[in-house]
């Protein structure tokens, strides 16, 4: 059954009772799998949700990939490429997921590569310095697990079984990239300097990682509603900034925010709000580094093309041999 084929359940005469069992299921806490009734809206909104994190994890090899040649010793070289695989096979793991919502694999592919569909816009800026590449494994994964703990709770089983892989490497990755920062700052004043420049050069683009303000924010209602998305992208921000704020600190490195303090008595962090215009035009394939990332992911698919049309013509051989009838001696 196709993605479009799904909509037709809006026309059961039985939605509204099932769509109620639904919803007592999730409030529950109960998993939903790929074979059970859900929603249309619920399916749809997964397959775009898992659909921009596995685009996300594919282009996101990209920025630190590059500087897999220029690494500074062949320690390092070898944990880039480590770290640069698993990002690439956690997107496979990804995309797998949403397959099982009745998306194919390479419909995602082709919307990504023809700019239809999302990824995350921490992607779209170039790593200039190695420095950038610590900040990157450090802070980015960080953000990235503080999201992908909260939404392994969600309701949807396969995607929270492929977190569950992930944020294990994603851990990891966060340790190299903090002992990274620590040699680089308790290094020369000139390494000192180009981490705290590549803070300043990151620090907006990660305060808009989670999305938008809830108050713009059009899709976390529904999200939350059936139990995608346990947590607001505003809550989620706050929680990075309480974890991470204190550990920049404490390594003597500013945060580019001079409005940036916790209030005691909101009980939240007060920052300065980025320019969410800038948000969404990276977004939408306007970044810094969009086009570039896009022509990279494209010439390696159109690069690769031989070995999956090897791989099916093999398949298709193998389907149509005939089946043994006896035992050779």
């Amino acid at each position: 059954m196709t993605v479009q084929r799904y909509e037709e359940a809006y026309d059961d005469p039985h939605y509204e009772e099932k769509l109620a069992e639904f919803e007592a299921r999730i409030a529950r806490g109960e998993k939903i799998e790929p074979d059970d009734w859900m929603p249309p809206e619920y399916r749809r909104q997964l397959i775009r949700l898992i659909q921009q994190h596995a685009n996300s994890e594919l282009i996101g090899a990209l920025p630190e990939g590059t500087w897999i040649p220029y690494a500074p010793t062949f320690k390092r070289k070898m944990a880039l490429v480590a770290k640069v695989q698993d990002e690439v096979g956690h997107a496979q793991l990804l995309y797998r997921a949403a397959e099982t919502l009745g998306k194919p694999r390479e419909q995602m592919v082709e919307e990504l590569l023809n700019g239809k569909s999302k990824w995350s816009n921490v992607f779209a800026y170039p790593a200039e310095t190695w420095a950038d590449v610590a900040i990157i494994a450090w802070l980015i994964d960080a953000a990235a697990i503080i999201n992908q703990t909260i939404m392994a709770t969600g309701s949807y089983a396969p995607y929270c079984r492929a977190l569950k892989r992930i944020i294990y490497e994603e851990s990891f990755h966060i340790k190299h990239g903090y002992e990274m920062i620590v040699t680089m700052v308790s290094g020369t004043k000139r390494q000192r300097d180009m981490v705290q420049e590549a803070l300043n050069r990151w620090w907006e683009p990660i305060m808009m990682f989670f999305g938008p303000p809830d108050k713009l924010s059009v899709h976390t209602r529904t999200l939350q509603r059936w139990g995608v998305k346990p947590k607001t992208n505003d809550e989620q921000r706050q929680e990075f900034l309480s974890k991470y704020v204190p550990q920049i600190w404490e390594l003597g490195l500013e945060i580019p925010d001079p409005n940036l303090r916790y209030d005691e008595n909101l009980g939240r962090w007060v920052y300065t709000e980025p320019d969410w215009d800038i948000f969404f035009r990276v977004i939408n394939g306007d970044g810094p580094m969009s086009k570039e990332r896009i022509a990279v992911r494209r010439l390696a698919y159109e690069e690769g093309r031989w070995v999956r049309e090897a791989l099916e013509s093999l398949a298709k051989r193998v389907l149509t041999q005939p089946e043994p009838t006896g035992i050779v001696a």
